[in-house]
This record gives structure tokens, sequence and C-alpha cells, in this order.
């Protein structure tokens, strides 16, 4: 037994990593424009204003999904480039764009998956406070009931939020991402469960104005947990540590999948975030809740490693230190392909959803070879690893409906600029050239089988 048969193979990317014309058809400012023109924020102050030009290339960056054989495409949509404001005006020439990403898409063979919300909050809604603003859910309401209504006769399968973790902790708290705030931790608490109400109001939207049916779904993150061994006492110690705080700060609740998930899923706040957090949140009413836990149709989890517990004495998982010399990639995050087996696991059996896999993969060291070619085997090997994991889950049970690689090409890393390269495509960003390297070829080679390659 393998992966279904309708696996879902495709990759990703997001807007303003890849997109580029910043400034260009009517588009209005967004908070990572802003963020990137001021100096201090970005490696070598770098920017996204080109990026990978995708805005530009985008029939020849959909040729080269077609020559790897990619099933889907997981894209976002830029907010400002269809409401330059966050609300009111509609920039028709900002629709015609996603219109043309999705018909050319669709002419090869290639289904859309559409994330609404990939980090790029328009900057006239940051001057209104932003995710601070109680408004902020109706304002993700409106522009979500326009993508349903011009999107939908074509785009079956929606993204609400992507790692809404990241837009809460890295923008507002810790000041890496934009918009480069650090706000007081019952300002954060606010501001979350303001992002779980958005969610929430966009799936209403999506489904209240589509033309059809489609399916909604949400693409959060969070700290992953494999167990030591394989003894029941370990892999318990890992399931607790998956849906549990480690330690009772605010920075530890950021990525507590829990935190995230059971109010989306299961309608309600974990009790360890009340007990310790509690008193930070807005009054969180009955109705709050029942909108936050919208019925979704699957779950996405963007995955890349996970922390390994063993089971202490009393039960309580214990962080097993990592050996001397463990393996990382470029951007020094671990390399532990067992959280794609362990953690669709772990999510599935709490949440029972359907599973996509809505992020994987890794920063390597790539060049181009003196043959022209990208020779990036341990990215090859990575994969390998890793799909094997999955694969791995699926036939343990999980249902596992879709692997999405992170990323396509390579593209503006965020507060990284462009050190870091994550893509199956390489991209020359003096001259935009884009070379498919062999970890690309490879994935080829995984779709064309559906895993049994693995």
């Amino acid at each position: 037994m393998g992966l279904k048969k309708d696996f879902v193979w495709g990759a990703a990317t997001a807007s303003y990593q890849v997109e580029g014309g910043a400034y260009e058809d009517g588009k209005g400012l967004n908070i990572w424009d802003v963020f990137c023109s001021e100096e201090g924020h970005i490696y070598e102050n770098q920017t996204g204003d080109i990026a990978c030009d995708s805005y530009h290339r985008m029939e020849e960056d959909v040729a080269i999904m077609k020559k790897l054989g990619l099933k889907a495409y997981r894209f976002s949509v830029n907010w400002a480039r269809i409401l330059p404001e966050g609300i009111g005006t509609v920039n028709e020439k900002g629709l015609q764009y996603y219109d043309r990403l999705v018909d050319t898409l669709l002419e090869n063979g290639i289904e859309p998956y559409m994330t609404l919300y990939h980090w790029d909050l328009p900057y006239a809604l940051h001057e209104r406070g932003g995710w601070l603003n109680p408004e902020s859910p109706e304002w993700f309401y409106e522009y979500a009931k326009i993508i349903a209504e011009h999107y939908s006769d074509r785009v079956k399968n929606f993204f609400t939020l992507n790692e809404p973790q990241c837009t809460a902790g890295l923008g507002y708290y810790t000041g890496e991402h934009a918009p480069g705030l650090k706000v007081s931790a019952r300002d954060f608490f606010h501001l979350w469960h303001n992002l779980l109400k958005a969610h929430g109001r966009g799936v209403q939207a999506l489904r209240e104005f589509s033309k059809g049916p489609v399916k909604v779904g949400m693409a959060p993150c969070g700290a992953l947990y494999i167990p030591a061994t394989d003894s029941p006492e370990d892999i318990e110690a890992a399931r607790k540590a998956t849906f549990s705080l480690p330690e009772n700060s605010v920075n530890a609740a950021i990525w507590d999948v829990a935190m995230c998930c059971d109010p989306v899923f299961l309608g309600h706040y974990p009790e360890d975030i009340m007990e310790q957090f509690g008193r930070y949140f807005p009054r969180i009413t009955e109705e709050d809740m029942k909108l936050i836990s919208q019925p979704l149709d699957f779950y996405g989890q963007n995955m890349y490693n996970a922390v390994t517990v063993k089971a202490g004495e009393d039960g309580k998982p214990v962080r097993v230190k990592r050996y001397d010399g463990f393996p990382k990639t470029a951007i020094q995050w671990p390399v532990t392909p067992e959280c794609l087996y362990w953690a669709p696991k772990f999510l599935y059996e709490r949440y029972q959803k359907p599973f996509f896999v809505t992020e994987n993969g890794m920063s390597s060291h790539d060049w181009v070879s003196l043959d022209g070619q990208v020779h990036d085997s341990s990215r090859v090997d990575f994969l390998h690893r890793y799909l094997r994991e999955l694969k791995r889950a699926a036939e343990d049970g999980a249902d596992v409906q879709g692997y999405f690689a992170w990323s396509l090409m390579d593209n503006f890393e965020w507060a990284y600029g462009y050190s870091e390269r994550f893509g199956l495509v390489y991209v020359d960003y003096q001259t935009q050239e884009r070379i498919v390297k062999d970890s690309g070829n490879y994935y080829k080679e995984v779709i064309e089988t559906n895993g049994e390659n693995l």
C-alpha cells in the first residue's frame, strides 16, 4: 500500500517572495514594502521589489511547473494588489494578474491552491492598527468575499491564513518581521484572537460567496515533537509535547500547535494556555469560538523539523539533546525526517481532518556548476528521507492528501533576503534566469511514480 492514487504533488510560493512588481498597475503598499525599505531590517538591506519577477514571468514559471509534472501550485494573493487600501476600491489590474495565473495553471493541468494571506497586510490597514484593530476580521471578510466572487468558478481549494504564528509572533512580538513591532503580552493575545476570528470570517465569506462547492483549510506552523524511541512511553511523551506548552512564556505559546488548532478544530483554547495567559485575552464569547471553529475541509501544516523528546520519570516530555555534529541545513535548521511521520500521525489523530503538508523543504548552499547545472544532492537526499516518512504515515492510517514542496523556486526569504535558497528551481537574481536543480528533476520522478521510488 502506498500513497493515494490521486495524491496531490505540488510546490508552494508566497506573493511577496516571488512576484516583484511592487509598485505597478495600481497595487497598494503592504507592510513588507515599507519594512524592507527601511535600513537594518533585512539581510544587506535587500527588498522584494523585484524578487523573482513572477509578476512579469508568470507564464515561464507555469511552464516550469508543467515540466516538473506538478499536479498543484499553492500560491498566495497579494491583498494590496486587489485592494490597494485594504478595503473599498478594487484594483481591476490586480484581479487580472491572478486571473491570468489561475487560467494558465488550469490550461496546463495544474490545480490552483490559493492562500488568501501570507503576511503582506496592506499598509493602509496597518495604519489603522493592523491585526490589533478589532475590525480586522471584517476587513478580511470583505477581501475574502471579493476573492470568492471572482475566482471560485475556477479555484476550488483555498487556505485562509499561512502561519498566523509568524504573522503575530515575528511581526508583532519579536519584531523580526513586518511590521516590526514589539507589543505587550496583552496586545499579543488580543491580536492573536483577532487573527483567528479573521480566519473564521474568511471561511464564512468563501462559503457564502463561492459560485460552487469549494474546499477550505488553514496552513499553520508550530513546534513539532518526535519520540526518542518507539517505546509507548516516548511516543506518548512526544504526543503530549506536541499539544502542550513546554514552558510558561509568550514565546512558547506562539509556537504551540494547540493554541492555534484547538480553537479552530475543537472550538476552545487549550487549558494550559488559558491558565497561564487567560488574563491577557480579550473577553471570549461563545460566538467568537463558533466563528473561529467554522467547519474546515482539510488541515494544512507547514513542517520542516522537530524536537526529539523522551518520557521523564514522571512521564512528562523531556527534551533530548542533539548529538554533536547533528545534521543541519544551510539556514541552520536540524534535519529530522521523522517529523513527516509523527506530526501527520499526531495531528490527524487529534483533529481528524484530511491532511496536507503545505510546506516542507530545505535551504541549501546552491550555485551553478561549471556544467551549467545546479547539483543540490543534499536536497535530493532531504526530499527522499522526508517523503519516505510521509509515505509511512499514510500507510499507517493518517489521511494524507498531498505535499507541497517549499519552494518552487529560490526567492526572497523574508529577513534573510536572498541569502537562503529553498527552491527546486535556481533563480539568478541578476538575469532572472531559471535553472531546474537536480532536486527538481528528482521530485519529477517522485511525482511520476506517485512515490513508488521512495
